[in-house]
């Protein structure tokens, strides 16, 4: 498990991310907890059309859940900001990351709006995407080489 006081470094960054006028309007849900973080993954890898079993957290311990104002036209690209910050900042401090989808399909059932309840958050929200976290087992993977010919220079 990673220790709160890192989750709390990578959320402070989320927070930090920008957004359209400044609105703020993205949310993050730490999960740390086994038991329902084990019932989302049952849940996103039936959306998903996996097999039963098949985790696609890939044994992550903690995700961050982001939310965007259902209401608010910008809510993808802010929510999306948040994820970037999220994986950065845990790149930075040596914490695996890995964006999943599906969460806005979850929180559109009944069981998505009653955890957000459960919450205390009463106003709509649309799943942006799961950051899930752990510790990278044997060396950090590189990254792949970079594509060439994607950036054009007018000057």
């Amino acid at each position: 498990m990673i220790p709160q006081e890192v989750l709390d470094k990578i959320i402070e960054a989320g927070i930090y991310a920008a957004s359209a006028r400044g609105h703020q309007n993205a949310i993050i849900i730490q999960i740390t907890n086994r038991e329902l973080r084990d019932q989302i993954a049952k849940m996103n890898c039936e959306i998903g059309g996996w097999e039963d079993g098949f985790d696609p957290f890939y044994g992550a311990p903690a995700m961050l859940i982001v939310l965007a104002k259902k209401d608010w036209a910008n809510r993808v690209y802010d929510g999306s900001l948040v994820m970037g910050n999220l994986m950065l900042a845990a790149h930075e401090l040596g914490i695996g990351s890995c964006w999943i989808h599906r969460a806005k399909e979850e929180f559109e059932t009944e069981w998505g709006r009653e955890l957000l309840k459960s919450l205390g958050i009463k106003e709509e929200y649309e799943g942006i995407g799961h950051c899930a976290l752990g510790f990278v087992e044997g060396e950090y993977p590189m990254a792949p080489a970079r594509k060439e010919n994607r950036v054009y220079y007018i000057k």
